[in-house]
């Protein structure tokens, strides 16, 4: 894709979703955190449900600590692989409350040291929460990205690589968030919705599905 096209492509996205936001539910950086980490192979719905009852009763690492693992389980075992994640949380915990005042750190070192923190939960974190223009290559992106032509790649990290040098500064920051919001409604893994797409014409998608 050209770059005035790329430029394009953006311009057109922000048209139709001026501030794009995760549809994960969260008041802090802390439940936004936790959030991630839920989100792994599940559905943000999915999260959101189970943080509805878990946020009333503990949302700092102090009282989620408290649950324990078996506590935590109780109200996240509608997610997948919820004892693995369990697990990690409360460790996450305890490292918050030792070496950051229980506090979410803003740097990526110290975000991927935690328990069921990769690449792309901090890069979640850092952009959602910190305000930083960072791109979390998740199915949906990594999908969009080879399809359209935007940042074609093998891995999610090339793929992130290209999108940090393809997209146009000014876009950098809600790039994420437009790409994945794009790839869950539009551009769909099994029928994607080329006939109402804004930018299909910028598209290199040679099997564009038609009305």
């Amino acid at each position: 894709m050209r770059a005035a096209d790329r430029r394009e492509f953006f311009q057109r996205l922000q048209s139709i979703m001026p501030e794009p936001t995760t549809e994960l539910e969260y008041r802090t950086p802390f439940e936004l955190l936790i959030a991630v980490i839920l989100s792994a192979q599940a559905t943000d719905i999915g999260v959101n449900k189970a943080t509805k009852k878990l946020y009333p009763v503990a949302n700092t690492p102090e009282q989620i600590f408290e649950l324990g693992v078996d506590g935590l389980k109780r109200y996240i075992r509608t997610i997948g692989l919820f004892n693995a994640k369990a697990e990690n949380i409360i460790k996450t915990c305890r490292i918050l409350i030792d070496k950051h005042g229980s506090e979410v750190p803003n740097d990526r070192k110290s975000l991927e040291a935690l328990p069921g923190v990769g690449r792309k939960t901090a890069n979640v974190v850092l952009n959602t929460a910190f305000g930083e223009p960072t791109i979390a290559v998740d199915t949906h992106i990594f999908r969009v990205s080879n399809r359209t032509g935007l940042a074609p790649g093998k891995t999610p990290l090339q793929v992130e690589l290209k999108l940090l040098k393809n997209v146009p500064e000014e876009f950098r920051l809600d790039a994420h968030h437009w790409l994945i919001l794009h790839g869950r409604y539009t551009c769909k893994a099994r029928k994607p919705n080329c006939p109402e797409c804004i930018v299909a014409d910028l598209c290199s998608f040679k099997s564009k599905t038609k009305v």
